[in-house]
């Protein structure tokens, strides 16, 4: 366990250098920030308090894998805005009875894009990508506390140009089964390039995050809030109407619009361990497509799932624009409770 201290405290160090190196640059690898498991995109995208024996759930944060969740495999598959198709799997396994491990590989697609030169002549196309290989651990410090760390590596390929960065999550969660309170704190997205595009020095998103979950009694729905983007306060957003005046577009900075841009709502039915049914609320996505072509439905989700044995499959949907419907569907087995 020391051990174990010793090597993540060293590792936290590297990371926090990669990261203040790459302050000044600009944000790239922001597919860092979708996630892979249909639960939680059925739950607004962003959840990091979940607490449950789906193998997707530590998507981010790392203190949620445990070894429950020894011997499952699971892949995703998600067709995401315009003609972007990603893709992933991972595997879990139990390292002793307080601890467990993971890998999991990322991909990311964007379709088929236009090649040109700087005065506009068109040379060919090519097809953009990003590459996330990660490999996760966590361990029980009591019953009711645990903590992870994920490391990945990144390798991007944009026509002629490549990139390779390394990042991390560090998480904790508090766990209180009694009153199925889970309370989680998440340093997300550490690190920083090692090969560049090019002279910029682009960073990775970091940021902070911290959630609740808990359901009340034998009421069968389990409610979740989510706060990210919490190293900045000031999120302001455009507002342009709904297209049916000639006003001019509005910034939108007001204490209200910044706090619920930093909230995300997630409710679960958990009437059955054989199934679930996901809604969730993502004010931010709602408000980043403020134009007049967005639907009604922007910024919610729903997602859906179920449990047959030592099989999963689980689906979530949303709509961030009218243009741009949204599918993630997951497939996950248990091979431990196939052996056992």
């Amino acid at each position: 366990m020391r051990f174990f201290v010793r090597q993540t405290l060293s590792l936290l160090l590297c990371l926090a250098a990669l990261t203040a190196m790459a302050q000044d640059g600009s944000t790239a690898y922001n597919f860092l920030n979708v996630t892979s498991s249909a639960k939680i995109y059925g739950l607004g995208g962003v959840n990091i308090s979940l607490v449950d024996d789906d193998i997707s759930v530590f998507d981010q944060n790392p203190a949620l894998l445990g070894p429950e969740m020894s011997n499952m495999v699971g892949v995703n598959y998600m067709h995401y805005i315009g003609g972007s198709n990603f893709a992933g799997a991972r595997y879990t396994h139990s390292a002793g009875e307080r601890g467990a491990w993971a890998a999991a590989i990322r991909y990311f697609g964007y379709g088929s894009m236009q090649e040109a030169l700087p005065d506009g002549s068109i040379v060919g196309s090519f097809s953009p990508k990003d590459l996330a290989f990660g490999g996760t651990y966590s361990h029980d410090f009591n019953d009711r506390l645990r903590g992870g760390i994920t490391l990945n590596m990144l390798y991007s390929s944009y026509a002629d140009y490549s990139a390779f960065a390394i990042g991390a999550d560090l998480g904790i969660n508090y766990y209180d089964a009694d009153r199925d309170l889970s309370l989680s704190a998440v340093i997300a997205n550490a690190g920083g390039q090692l090969k560049r595009f090019n002279e910029a020095y682009d960073r990775l998103p970091f940021d902070i995050r911290l959630g609740w979950s808990q359901s009340f009694g034998s009421f069968p729905l389990r409610f979740s809030i989510t706060a990210w983007n919490l190293t900045k306060w000031h999120l302001p957003f455009t507002e342009t109407g709904d297209g049916t005046s000639d006003d001019e577009p509005k910034v939108k900075d007001t204490f209200v619009s910044n706090l619920f841009r930093h909230l995300v709502f997630g409710v679960d039915l958990i009437s059955s361990p054989n199934y679930y049914i996901s809604l969730g609320y993502n004010y931010k996505t709602r408000t980043d497509m403020s134009t007049y072509s967005r639907s009604f439905i922007s910024g919610f989700s729903l997602g859906a799932g179920i449990k047959v044995k030592n099989f999963g499959v689980g689906l979530a949907f949303a709509q961030p624009h009218t243009g741009a419907t949204t599918l993630l569907f997951n497939i996950s087995y248990n091979f431990d409770e196939l052996l056992h």
